[in-house]
């Protein structure tokens, strides 16, 4: 209870968005001089899983790779290469150009070699043009979304709620590819997926403070600052318990898919840990702070037309 009335979340609202602001630059800067570590699904190149009935030893993988490319049966770099199945038997392995038959070919021949059997194989290619519509269409996505996302909250609630809604899902969606650019993860559809669905449980986490703010405000009577600063802190704590439990149960789930998840699942899990912590943490220290800062504008004018 102490730490209750101790704590003004509105008064430190600087200290957060200091900290959220320098997240973003540093995420934007890097994505303008390196640019996003794009998957094949939005970056032309080939994708190819090889299932060789073996048990599949990393460091023989790659030097099988590196040698195709050293006497030139490939001719294109290649990312990591990602190890899975059920006896670790399968290896996808990212090709950052569009490799034609007899290149596949080569490969596949040469881990039949390597391994003494029989190796299958798919591939999933990606041209140029493909790769650029997949990529605008996912901008238009998240745009899309969130312009519903304003509307809704417009007519739910009130414009201010709305204004303070959308930049703080924004916020919570650019901290993903923020941190994604930092830390060089790949991004592919599964991401994008992630990045969706995380504006989705980042404006729920909203709609439920903003639901408490507004029913706060009908008995409440505004006349200073103070006033106002009280019943956005009070609403915040009244709705904290409800916000971290539901939070924790959907993170604690996202973190099981990431610890016992597939390799492919992994990366769409670690998105949804990030947008999740960053949907909880927007929610209170930076959505209620926008909107008690837009309604302390209209507060003060209401003051001076009266005053006048």
């Amino acid at each position: 209870m102490g730490f209750k009335k101790k704590y003004d979340f509105v008064r430190n609202r600087n200290k957060f968005f200091i900290i959220s602001i320098a997240l973003l630059v540093i995420g934007l800067s890097v994505m303008l001089f390196s640019g996003m570590n794009f998957g094949v699904d939005f970056k032309a190149g080939t994708n190819i899983d090889l299932v060789v009935g073996k048990q599949l030893d990393k460091a023989k993988v790659e030097e099988i790779l590196h040698t195709l490319t050293t006497n030139g049966d490939v001719k294109s770099n290649f990312a990591d290469p990602t190890i899975g199945g059920n006896n670790s038997d399968r290896v996808s392995i990212r090709f950052d150009d569009v490799l034609n038959d007899d290149t596949v070919n080569k490969i596949q021949k040469a881990f039949a070699t390597a391994y003494g059997t029989e190796v299958s194989k798919e591939i999933n290619t990606v041209d140029p043009q493909l790769a650029k519509e997949l990529l605008l269409k996912a901008v238009y996505a998240v745009a899309i979304s969130s312009v519903l996302i304003c509307l809704y909250v417009s007519i739910r609630f009130e414009w201010r709620f709305a204004v303070a809604a959308i930049i703080a899902i924004l916020h919570d969606a650019f901290m993903v590819i923020a941190m994604f650019a930092i830390f060089r993860f790949e991004v592919n559809l599964p991401f994008l997926a992630a990045v969706l669905t995380t504006i989705g449980y980042s404006i729920n986490d909203k709609i439920v403070i903003f639901d408490r703010i507004r029913e706060n405000l009908r008995f409440a009577k505004l006349k200073t600052d103070e006033d106002l600063v009280a019943l956005v802190n009070d609403s915040i704590w009244q709705t904290m318990a409800r916000n971290i439990n539901t939070v924790l149960v959907v993170l604690i789930a996202a973190g099981c898919l990431y610890i016992f998840g597939s390799e492919s699942i992994k990366l769409f899990a670690l998105a949804k840990l990030i947008g999740l912590t960053s949907g909880a943490y927007s929610s209170i220290f930076i959505a209620c702070s926008l909107w008690y800062l837009l309604k302390r504008k209209s507060l003060r004018s209401s003051k001076k037309k009266a005053a006048a």
